[in-house]
């Protein structure tokens, strides 16, 4: 089974890398990007078959380690 998680800043945390793109596009020529927001997406291959089970276990992971949830937000998807 596989899982993906993405990972976000929450809203009002300052975005310096987003913040880069957005000038490195406006730069380039793309006018009318307002805003940018960067995040991730971390994959997994776990051996549980178990849906309710996997998103348990990689919510946990993300509470522990993959996600920073005092300045980020997640959402697993179980696929």
């Amino acid at each position: 089974m596989k899982a993906r998680v993405h990972v976000m800043l929450k809203n009002g945390v300052l975005d310096p890398q987003g913040e880069a793109v957005r000038h490195a596009l406006g730069a380039l020529g793309f006018d009318g990007v307002d805003g940018v927001r960067q995040g991730k997406v971390i994959e997994l291959d776990l051996s549980e078959s178990n849906r309710d089970k996997a998103k348990v276990s990689v919510t946990d992971m993300c509470e522990k380690l993959l996600a920073n949830t005092v300045i980020e937000s997640y959402r697993v998807e179980i696929l």
